[in-house]
């Protein structure tokens, strides 16, 4: 109204400019869009050519339409001078379209105009947005050409440039570009510092302005509290800082309290932020804010409710960031209730567009809600989804499992042109590994090589996830050579996927690697290596890391101990299994499961259900491995009946439902018992599709009882489901010949060789002084002392008129060479620890134990399915393969 009342009222057209440009002027100076109503009467009257009228409306258009309509109006002016070029091109700058600034300088040299030093200084501060050192360098020197290298703007904006893009300035010598460095020459310095996360530059370089006797003021100390508090400086920082600032006697207004506030937030001092907050009677929505979110970032999600009441009983309304926060703080207790109350909340004040508030709502229904369809609503209404919002949406669904409907969202995220993350790209990839998806693996490291995206600490260890989770091994190898930098995280992930790929001895290699980059194993890692010392049953690496244990302080951490007391079972020594799980303070679940298993597979029967009630005793609930462990120990054990209580216990009193390994165990349990016909009906009633495992379990008991017809109607079945695999072929061959008939026999082995199926080579290994020997089956030997030894063992058998019988291919088995390398190597006093890859036979088992007659040494053979420790002629199986 105001504008319109002046322009009616003016009548000349000298009386007309003059009011234009009082409108103007005074719209620029509140930002108000009604300045713009003169823009038409102007051009009417043709004053359109006034070039300083025309440079005021420039400028208004840039504050309150943005640089789109500016750059319009400025392609329209009939006249342009260095006023115009520098209005618009300081207008990109601010708007933070640095490129585009950049572009409008060199198009303003272009036309012949000569920058003063707001334009260079504009053009500089995107060069330094943009990292675009080479062309700063160039706007320098137009700036010494210029005869402006005092100018003290123009310094401050150089010192910030050289700062942020070239280290190889010292910061103290930038001040040579400005005239008796000030204050805020200085603070520009730690300013651009801290936004490059040089956090130990800008401490440094603070202590040298104090030296120079420089005080610092509010800005500088805002700047110097806002870094993070894991510089590995020491959380007391923050602490000086906040002394400093008091000795030095600055004013303590909102903006600095708030800064305060936030790092007593960070370093988790909740109490000396709230005591900080208190000092001076000023708050306003950014502290009241700030005070929020650090309750939530210390999971004080009641403190923080709390504050909200406080906040608005003085009189201060929440706005979006308040809100964001509280979000998220339902977020962290999956609270869905509390997350729904903000919700409404965030609808009745009309914030449910804003875009921080949208992905605050997206984050808390994926995380809190049970569904996906709230979070997606939530996503819907967001006008313009950000990068956020669509990784938000994208772990979602990750999250509930969704893992492809995740990557179909990636595909749309593109489409729609928003350009992914480093937390994006981690996330998809995530899903790419849970899916074991290797094409979609490729497709994202294609994609991230094509666009030049930064592998970072991130996005690197998602990739070596994904392609190691994927069994491909090398190429995750390639990805941590192109990493620039390794962390704990990255090789903890590759040796545990390398455990469940069962490559454990690549997994123990990683170790070499870690030490090459200086890396040190932390609980995690160290909990993996053990497990794949476990994996490989090598005693000697397991009691390294045993000790590197104690050395780190790590013994005291369940996760490392659990892996100790799996891996001293799985090499056969459960007095030292034992003696780890003692020294655990709290043992849990797992402790406890690891314990009996081991137990159980050492052929330790009655301490493994022993274990278990003393598990009961302790307050330990069991789980469904609980109950597998104790099904397969009563099933080595003979304790038919026991087995069958625990099994049928599991529901009815523990309320655990049965799986499928359950079931196998079971029907082993009856298999070996003799009940047959029952463990068929078990498997005939089971809640699961039969596998081709279960059928070669009743195989096995029906070669142990002899029982023909059930046994080929199993090898039939099993086929059905695998025609591929050689031992359903040896096991029916085996019932035939146990039962007397070997040509049936002979005829299933010759079928197996006509349809080109050959068994996995049997192999056996040791570790002696650190270092894995390995020894196969029907292959010679090349070593002559390793042949000597067994067949002087063999003669000795013998010549003691003990019942030896040559094995029917005339050459050694692999647990005989294994044998006869560890009675050479192993020290006399020490046991000898074989490990097989399958089930040790019984021409290998007859001869241990024969030769522990007369040789005074304890051997543990580990096979494919338990412990077999032989000691003077007898063995802990007692027969029971």
């Amino acid at each position: 109204m105001l504008c319109s009342k002046k322009v009616s009222n003016s009548f000349s057209p000298c009386r007309f400019r003059e009011t234009c440009l009082q409108v103007l002027s005074l719209c620029n100076s509140q930002t108000l869009k009604e300045g713009a109503c003169v823009h038409s009467p102007i051009i009417k009257v043709g004053l359109q050519h006034d070039l300083y009228l025309s440079n005021n409306l420039l400028c208004l258009y840039a504050k309150c339409f943005g640089v789109g309509q500016a750059r319009h109006l400025f392609d329209e002016m009939p006249h342009r001078d260095v006023v115009s070029w520098t209005t618009l091109l300081s207008a990109h700058t601010r708007n933070k379209h640095h490129f585009e600034a950049l572009q409008l300088f060199d198009m303003m040299l272009g036309s012949g105009q000569c920058p003063n030093e707001f334009t260079l200084s504009s053009a500089l501060r995107s060069c330094s947005a943009l990292g675009e050192f080479e062309f700063g360098a160039k706007i320098h020197a137009s700036v010494v050409k210029l005869g402006l290298e005092l100018n003290h703007v123009l310094g401050t904006t150089l010192v910030d440039l050289y700062t942020k893009c070239d280290c190889t300035v010292e910061p103290h010598k930038l001040l040579a570009f400005v005239k008796d460095g000030d204050v805020v020459s200085w603070t520009t310095m730690i300013s651009s510092l801290v936004e490059t996360s040089k956090w130990s530059e800008a401490l440094q370089l603070y202590v040298k302005m104090i030296e120079a006797g420089i005080y610092p003021n509010e800005f500088t100390f805002v700047k110097l509290l806002g870094m993070p508090s894991f510089l590995g400086l020491g959380k007391g920082y923050g602490k000086v800082l906040h002394s400093q600032l008091i000795t030095f006697g600055v004013e303590m207004n909102l903006m600095l309290k708030t800064a305060i506030i936030c790092m007593y937030a960070k370093c988790r001092r909740m109490e000396d932020a709230i005591k900080v907050s208190q000092q001076t009677p000023k708050y306003d929505v950014c502290l009241w804010t700030s005070i929020i979110s650090g309750f939530v970032q210390n999971s004080q999600v009641r403190e923080a409710v709390n504050a909200l009441v406080d906040m608005e009983l003085s009189g201060i309304l929440p706005n979006n960031f308040t809100y964001a926060s509280l979000l998220n703080a339902s977020s962290s207790v999956l609270s869905l209730e509390l997350g729904e109350q903000f919700h409404s909340r965030v609808i009745m004040v009309g914030l449910e567009g804003d875009i921080y508030v949208g992905n605050a709502l997206v984050d808390m229904y994926m995380k809190c809600s049970h569904t996906t369809t709230n979070g997606v609503k939530a996503f819907r209404g967001i006008a313009l989804p950000n990068v956020i919002s669509w990784t938000s949406l994208i772990a979602g669904f990750a999250e509930h499992g969704f893992e492809e409907e995740s990557v179909q969202l990636f595909a749309e995220m593109q489409a729609a042109g928003v350009q992914p993350n480093s937390f994006t790209l981690s996330t998809i990839l995530g899903a790419c590994s849970k899916m074991k998806s290797i094409i979609q693996t490729k497709k994202l490291h294609g994609y991230i090589i094509k666009t030049q995206v930064d592998i970072d600490m991130a996005v690197g260890n998602a990739l070596v996830d994904a392609y190691a989770g994927g069994g491909m091994a090398d190429e995750a190898w390639s990805v941590i050579g192109m990493m620039n930098h390794r962390d704990i995280i990255t090789y903890t992930t590759l040796a545990a996927r390398l455990n469940q790929q069962g490559d454990h001895e690549m997994a123990l290699r990683v170790i070499t690697h870690m030490c090459n980059d200086e890396v040190k194993m932390d609980e995690f890692s160290l909990a993996s290596f053990i497990s794949a010392a476990a994996g490989l049953g090598i005693m000697e690496t397991g009691k390294q890391l045993h000790c590197y244990s104690f050395k780190s302080g790590f013994e005291r951490c369940n996760s490392v101990s659990n892996s100790l007391v799996h891996s001293y079972s799985k090499c056969g020594s459960m007095r030292d299994a034992y003696r780890v799980f003692k020294d655990i303070t709290e043992p849990d679940r797992v402790s406890w499961n690891g314990l009996i298993s081991g137990l159980a597979s050492n052929g330790l029967i009655s301490d493994a259900l022993s274990a278990f009630d003393d598990m009961r005793l302790a307050g330990v609930k069991p789980d469904s491995v609980t109950f597998l462990s104790l099904i397969f120990a009563c099933s080595q054990g003979s304790l038919l009946n026991q087995g069958l209580d625990y099994f049928y216990s599991m529901e009815k009193t523990y309320h655990i439902t049965p799986k499928l390994d359950h079931y196998v165990c079971l029907v082993d349990l009856l298999g070996r018992g003799g009940r047959l016909e029952e463990a068929m009906g078990v498997i005939e009633t089971m809640p699961f599709k039969p596998d081709s495992v279960i059928y070669k379990t009743l195989l096995n008991a029906c070669n142990l009882h002899g029982n023909v017809p059930l046994g080929e109607d199993m090898a039939r079945r099993c086929l059905e489901l695998d025609p591929c695999d050689p031992a359903i072929y040896l096991l029916l061959a085996s019932l035939y010949d146990n039962a007397g008939l070997p040509d049936f026999g002979d005829k299933t082995r010759k079928l197996m060789r006509e349809r080109g199926l050959r068994r996995s080579p049997r192999q056996c290994w040791m570790e002696v002084k650190s270092k894995i020997y390995l020894f196969s089956a029907r292959e010679k030997i090349g070593n002559d002392e390793i042949n000597e030894k067994l067949e002087s063992l063999i003669t000795e058998i013998k010549n003691r008129g003990y019942p030896y019988q040559e094995s029917e291919d005339k050459l050694y088995h692999s647990e005989q060479l294994a044998l006869a390398f560890g009675v050479l190597s192993v020290p006399t006093l020490a046991p000898i620890r074989i490990n097989k890859n399958s089930l040790i036979c019984t021409h290998c088992h007859s001869f241990i134990m024969l030769l522990t007659q007369f040789v005074d040494r304890e051997i543990i053979v580990r096979d494919r399915k338990r412990f077999h420790v032989f000691k003077d002629g007898q063995c802990s199986c007692r027969g029971h393969s």
